[in-house]
């Protein structure tokens, strides 16, 4: 098993600047960072390389839909513009190191139609990632789409469905990450979640739900770190909160308040729970 934190906790926009984070990242007992992605073109890959070849750290990637971008767009041209920004995405996830990109990748997050998704929906996000597989293939990299709760997207909520839309695409590099926050919206039994996605599990997030340090609020996790070992998952545990003192994230992730008492408390305080909780 393998314990990461996502750096939306202290920046949305990593540089070089924030290379003195990560020693201390590493020295809190974490094996590795995510770091956000929008455009790889504008991503600091050589940065991020030199904190990770310096600190011994591993990495994985996260991205969303931007620019309006879908897979799931009427358009056929808009459709294929965000299968080129994919593309680029999974390039540059390549060139950092990192052998996950991770996130909503069928839909900007936010949007909200006010009806259900339709069949052509579904069918035009699988058929963007059966084009983006061999893609992910070439450069050695596993995507683990993310299924998100009813408030932040309105095509891919559940286990099951995550589950049957990695079943259509039916390439192994495509598969599920798992989020406890979201799970614990929509999953009648988190746990069971977990089972249900199993054979697609790519990539695991243990947060808290309220996003606050994990083990301080209801998430059942005695019976989600059951499920996990029993299914044989043994990737990344990766700690995703969001630093209150940053706007642009502060309101896309609705968080209105203090989560702990400072945003890297949720981090280093939560990393000693999960250790214990999987010992």
């Amino acid at each position: 098993m393998k314990f990461g934190v996502n750096l939306l906790i202290w920046t949305a926009n990593f540089d070089a600047s924030h290379l003195p984070l990560l020693p201390r990242i590493r020295a809190a007992g974490f094996d590795g960072v995510e770091v956000l992605m929008y455009k790889g073109r504008d991503f600091a890959v050589d940065a991020l390389r030199k904190g990770l070849a310096d600190t011994g750290l591993e990495c994985t990637i996260c991205a969303v839909m931007v620019d309006g971008l879908s897979l799931v767009s009427d358009d056929a041209a808009s459709r294929a513009k965000a299968v080129e920004q994919l593309r680029e995405n999974i390039a540059i996830t390549a060139e950092a190191g990192a052998k996950i990109i991770a996130g909503p990748m069928y839909a900007p997050v936010g949007y909200l139609p006010g009806r259900r998704r339709t069949a052509e929906e579904w069918k035009r996000a699988v058929d963007c990632w059966q084009q983006l597989g061999p893609w992910l293939a070439q450069h050695e990299v596993a995507a683990a789409i993310e299924p998100l709760n009813r408030f932040e997207t309105y095509f891919l909520n559940t286990a099951d469905d995550a589950a049957r839309f990695c079943d259509e695409v039916a390439h192994p590099n495509v598969g599920i990450l798992f989020d406890t926050f979201h799970a614990n919206i929509e999953e009648k039994n988190i746990a069971d979640g977990y089972r249900t996605v199993a054979r697609h599990l790519k990539h695991v997030h243990t947060c808290e739900n309220d996003r606050g340090t994990p083990g301080s609020g209801h998430v059942a996790w005695a019976e989600v770190f059951e499920a996990i070992k029993e299914i044989g998952y043994d990737g990344w545990l990766t700690i995703e909160s969001f630093g209150s003192n940053l706007p642009e994230i502060a309101a896309a992730a609705a968080i209105w308040r203090d989560l702990a008492a400072t945003p890297e408390a949720v981090a280093f305080d939560g990393i000693r729970f999960l250790k214990k909780m999987t010992a």
